[in-house]
């Protein structure tokens, strides 16, 4: 009898493959370890990381710990304490369960573990490579538990390789952080990477949790939502409606205080929202539901960031109720009062007012049945028309002088619209200081002179951009911008293509200041500017860097050009002109607006027959 193809696979490489789905980042490795450590009772937790995980992740806690053979009994797979029959699975009230974390992460990690119960005299060390133990001994070691992984991947070199730089996976280790921090605000939490603490959050309550994560600022912008049914109850923070912002950064679910991802959900909110908030705007939230876990199923997807709710719309109805409901008992809704007589109501200003008759001025030379040469009822005072004779004549005069050069003119070049050589110098006026008049062959053009400059300004400084080029200039006194550890790491991941931008940053332990930013960028855009950069670099694309670059050439441009009512010398009209017309497209703007207006020569004729 021939061998069969069939073989069970030894424990190592099960134990690998398992880890494939448990362990995808060192960020993995982090909630497994803390949500462990949740579940042992523990409310004081540490978490240490060096190399963003890479080279350490270690969690400390004060839980109840673990005796020998339980300690050893941990890294072995399906080995748990939370379930013992299939009907478990629908009563969890734990966050691990499946008994595998610990044995994959020890299959592709040298692991240390210190633990101890709160009765042992000592407590027990394991140190295990590979799923391989290497030495189990007593030691003394304070009650609760202390697991160090280092050098994950060390013996999976194509999945090491694939780990992104320390910066990208320790935002994901912060994420990971946040979540498990918003959910328990009564456990302390510290986070310490390289040697520095990152944040260290003390007992609390939730919004308090709240504002030390997300800065002292945030409380301010939310108010409170809480409705309880038979079915389930929802509570927490909402954002104030002029708070929401471009970014989906602050949006938290938990339902029995485990993070979830719900599109369903997120769409029960914004639909909250409408009629409140800007198109493409997001505001803040920070909602957790209770409900028993019979009415969930959590193991649907292997992180358990997603759940079925056996009635999903049942909790999209009293989701988008209750954030109604807290929006408009703060007044940040519209609220109609049908009691009320707005027409009736006197402003208070007014209640000790003396009415007064009303003037009406009467023009004693309008004679309704009067015709003028045009057939067209006249009004005959020359006093009440001079201010705009005097406007016209002028405005006449010099548009008479360049419609005479119209038939002059060369017929137009075929390969473009409408083109001005460098040595040209048309004729030109301001009209009402907005628009610049001038003709082409045999149109009358009529440019909008600040939306002429701003797109000359666009593709210059768009150019020195994308060339790496852009001019700096140093401030006087560094604008700090109030960001997260989270941020930070953002833009210190980018910082050349920042850097390339025009700006000059100094990270520290206290934060980022902006020392240079790019010449003609004002000091009020400073922080708008960075919470769009930030925007596309944590929800976008990250490579897709040139849109930033056209967004700041864009608040350059729109800061820098020349505005209306802005009095331009001919020399200074000539210039933009031509700087325009050098243009690709200088019909339209950056943001899809016209740029200029021609009236041709045939068309004015008509006027005069």
């Amino acid at each position: 009898m021939q061998p069969g193809r069939i073989k069970l696979l030894p424990d190592h490489v099960a134990n690998q493959i398992a880890a494939g789905e448990v362990v995808q980042r060192p960020a993995s490795v982090v909630k497994e370890l803390m949500e462990n450590a949740l579940d042992a009772g523990a409310d004081d937790i540490k978490l240490i990381v060096k190399d963003g995980g890479k080279a350490l992740i270690q969690v400390v806690d004060n839980g109840q710990g673990m005796n020998e053979v339980d300690a050893r009994m941990a890294f072995e797979r399906h080995a748990t304490s939370k379930i013992s029959s299939a009907e478990d699975l629908f009563q969890l009230q734990t966050k691990g369960f499946r008994g595998e974390a610990l044995a994959s992460i020890a299959a592709v990690a040298h692991v240390e573990m210190k633990t101890k119960t709160a009765d042992a005299e000592l407590g027990t060390y394991l140190k295990i490579e590979g799923s391989r133990v290497v030495k189990q001994e007593p030691v003394a070691t304070p009650k609760g538990t202390s697991i160090a992984v280092k050098n994950l991947f060390y013996n999976i070199p194509a999945r090491r390789k694939f780990l992104k730089s320390a910066q990208v996976e320790m935002r994901h280790i912060n994420d990971e952080f946040f979540r498990l921090a918003l959910a328990h605000p009564g456990i302390a939490f510290s986070l310490i990477h390289n040697g520095n603490t990152v944040y260290h959050l003390p007992k609390s309550n939730r919004l308090q949790r709240i504002g030390n994560l997300f800065g002292n600022k945030m409380p301010q912008k939310l108010v409170p939502i809480e409705e309880a049914t038979d079915y389930i109850k929802i509570y927490g923070f909402t954002g104030k409606p002029e708070f929401a912002k471009r970014k989906r950064g602050e949006q938290f679910f938990f339902v029995n205080n485990r993070f979830i991802k719900s599109p369903y959900l997120n769409h029960a909110v914004l639909s909250a929202y409408e009629g409140l908030i800007k198109d493409k705007a997001f505001p803040s939230y920070f909602i957790y539901f209770d409900i028993d876990p019979k009415h969930i199923d959590v193991n649907i997807h292997p992180t358990k960031t997603e759940i079925k709710f056996d009635d999903e719309q049942t909790v999209y109805a009293i989701l988008k109720v209750a954030i109604k409901h807290s929006l408009g008992q703060f007044n940040l809704s519209p609220s109609m009062d049908f009691d009320s007589r707005p027409d009736l109501e006197v402003p208070y200003d007014y209640n000790k007012k003396t009415p007064v008759n009303p003037q009406i001025n009467v023009d004693p030379d309008f004679n309704p049945f009067k015709e003028d040469d045009f057939g067209q009822p006249a009004k005959v005072s020359p006093q009440r028309m001079s201010k705009q004779f005097e406007y016209f004549e002028t405005l006449m005069h010099e548009t008479a002088q360049t419609a005479d050069q119209l038939t002059n003119d060369t017929p137009p070049q075929p390969e473009t619209f409408i083109r001005f050589e460098s040595d040209m110098n048309r004729p030109s006026f301001q009209l009402k200081l907005k628009y610049i008049v001038t003709n082409r062959d045999d149109q009358l053009l009529m440019v909008h002179q600040n939306r002429a400059h701003l797109t000359v300004l666009y593709h210059n400084l768009l150019h020195q951009l994308q060339q790496g080029r852009m001019a700096s200039q140093q401030l006087i006194f560094p604008v700090e911008l109030q960001l997260n550890p989270d941020e930070i790491s953002y833009l210190e991941e980018h910082q050349s293509k920042i850097t390339a931008m025009g700006f000059d940053l100094d990270f520290d332990q206290a934060g980022v200041l902006v020392k240079g930013v790019p010449v003609e960028l004002k000091i009020q855009a400073i922080t708008g500017i960075f919470q769009e950069i930030l925007e596309k670099l944590r929800y976008e694309n990250p490579d897709k860097i040139t849109d930033i670059e056209e967004r700041l050439a864009l608040i350059i441009a729109e800061q820098s050009a020349v505005k209306t009512g802005q009095k331009l010398s001919e020399t200074e009209q000539q210039k933009l002109l031509n700087d325009l017309f050098k243009l690709p497209n200088p019909r339209f703007t950056p943001t899809g607006k016209k740029v200029f207006s021609s009236i041709e020569a045939k068309d004015i004729d008509k006027k005069f027959d």
